[in-house]
């Protein structure tokens, strides 16, 4: 499949545009330094002027990190999303909301895919992290546990992570990309527990509600440091 740029309607550019902007402006405080710094250099790719054209953005992601677009029609198995992510290839629809479901939808859309996931992807330890999962993935593929088990891991961090950086910051693309989610985390209502994969991986998690507990990370290389030591322990055991 590819992105079929011409068929994009007059409609499409006005949301990609109002989606973009209202984002940016409300994640200027709220953002971690990495996904901010990352966005500003796709910024002659990804910018509020124009939805962004894959072949562009993959010319200069894979430049810089060696990740690239993998268009697909929506959701995907399970399995073929970490084999995509093993081989640093990132899913991405090629749909965008209306005006009338600028705050919800029930399915990602090409704004949530490529504006909350895709500009860290060009920092090396966020990419490496997803990549050391997809290979978890594809390894322990025959293991039903072991793969809802990567999914909660994902869930929480890849798509609604916090990471400590003079206070509390986003990174997560669930909440990157959303205008309502990003303005609820700071609510005294949210639960923000400490990182913890062991919790994590033992967590459940509604993907149809704004979420109500997240995982606060010290740092990316933590996060990279946990997964290894997940893997290693998947390892011994399937070594018993």
């Amino acid at each position: 499949m590819k992105q079929e740029f011409d068929n994009y309607t007059q409609e499409d550019f006005k949301v990609w545009k109002t989606l973009f902007e209202r984002q940016l402006d409300n994640l200027e405080d709220k953002s971690c330094l990495a996904y901010l710094s990352c966005l500003s250099e796709l910024s002659e790719v990804l910018n509020a002027n124009s939805i962004p054209q894959f072949e562009q953005l993959n010319d200069v992601l894979q430049r810089k990190t060696g990740w690239t677009i993998e268009v697909v029609p929506g959701l995907i198995p399970v399995g073929d999303f970490f084999e995509l992510l093993s081989r640093k290839k990132f899913c991405s629809s090629t749909w965008l909301r209306s005006m009338a479901q600028l705050d919800y939808l029930e399915e990602p859309d090409m704004f949530h895919d490529i504006f909350g996931h895709i500009p860290l992807f060009m920092n090396c330890e966020y990419g490496d992290f997803a990549q050391k999962m997809g290979e978890i993935g594809v390894r322990f593929k025959g293991s039903e546990e072991i793969l809802i088990e990567l999914q909660r891991l994902y869930w929480f961090t890849i798509e609604f992570g916090l990471l400590q950086e003079a206070g509390t910051k986003i990174y997560g693309a669930g909440i990157t990309s959303s205008f309502g989610e990003t303005n609820t985390i700071y609510e005294k209502s949210t639960e923000i527990r400490l990182f913890d994969i062991d919790e994590i991986i033992s967590t459940d998690f509604n993907n149809n509600v704004i979420q109500t507990k997240y995982f606060l990370l010290p740092s990316f290389e933590e996060l990279y440091a946990a997964l290894n030591k997940y893997e290693e322990q998947l390892i011994s055991l399937a070594c018993l």
